[in-house]
């Protein structure tokens, strides 16, 4: 039987996401697995892919926050905003301070409005961002609202091109690349960045992320069960009975006041039988959207 879940990987620098989905297809003789999310090929860290059907909940583990330990390089800029790309800029960063550099980075806590690069994945028009920009079209990407949660300097090292080692919490949609061209405009020296660790998604954490090497050994003692990989979504109990008619597509009454909105539904195996929405008419029930036959929701 093809394994469900979802596995944290850490994923070294020099693949792309697409590389390490196709490393875990092998592994698992599947090619039902999808990426959670992005990770740049220079980047390194947590990669949060979803085997078998729990490809159906990728969704949200990618609306999860995620934190990520960055280096900025001051006083440089490049058209991919990343050590990456083709140097368009150098300023003298010798003039800024830590406590310049404090302050900006306080600026940048909180909503922001971020354009993602133009070296991206993103699409517009149908075509992915970056191919556009191989292509020499220059297609500006539209704003987008994100939130920074924190925004720490681990520590500076000023000079002609100076360097900060920021830790990074932030929401859905964020992209480092941006943030770190964003200080180096509040700084007015320009900035890149130069080494990005993304350290959690959501509580997918690093310390608790596995090689390829141990994937390869024994492929499914790594794969976390639905339910333990997704701790933060409403989750709802039920007994076999109700299991059973919901897996068959039928809404169940449900007693107590379970959560508002989508829910995990899970039977007395500790499975996933569905992802339901809770409706509240004359009492609560759960409304299938998603269901996982009996033996694959773990």
């Amino acid at each position: 039987m093809v394994a469900c879940g979802f596995l944290n990987l850490l994923k070294p620098p020099g693949m792309t996401s697409h590389d390490v989905v196709q490393v875990v297809r092998r592994l698992l003789h599947t090619r039902a697995v999808g990426h959670t999310g992005t990770l740049d090929p220079a980047a390194a860290g947590v990669l949060v892919v979803a085997v078998g059907p729990a490809t159906r909940l990728v969704e949200f583990v990618e609306a999860a926050d995620k934190a990520y330990r960055a280096e900025i390089t001051l006083g440089m800029t490049t058209d991919t905003l990343d050590a990456e790309g083709q140097v368009t800029s150098r300023h003298s960063a010798a003039t800024v301070s830590e406590a310049d550099l404090r302050e900006v980075l306080a600026g940048l806590t909180g909503a922001v409005e971020m354009r993602p690069p133009a070296h991206s994945a993103i699409s517009v028009g149908g075509r992915r961002l970056y191919e556009l920009a191989r292509a020499g079209e220059a297609v500006e990407a539209p704003l987008r609202q994100v939130t920074i949660y924190a925004l720490r300097l681990l520590g500076f090292a000023p000079g002609e091109t100076a360097t900060a080692l920021v830790d990074v919490v932030c929401s859905k949609g964020t992209y480092v690349r941006s943030l770190a061209a964003m200080v180096g405009e509040g700084l007015g020296c320009g900035a890149c960045l130069t080494m990005l660790l993304r350290t959690r998604v959501g509580s997918h954490t690093l310390e608790q992320a596995v090689t390829f090497e141990e994937l390869a050994e024994d492929p499914a003692r790594h794969v976390i069960p639905m339910a333990e990989a997704l701790p933060d979504m409403p989750r709802v109990d039920v007994d076999e009975a109700t299991a059973q008619a919901l897996r068959q597509g039928r809404t169940m009454a449900v007693a107590g006041e379970p959560p508002e909105g989508r829910a995990l539904v899970v039977d007395e195996a500790g499975e996933v039988v569905c992802l339901a929405e809770v409706v509240r008419e004359r009492g609560a029930s759960l409304q299938p959207r998603k269901v996982f036959p009996a033996g694959r929701g773990r």
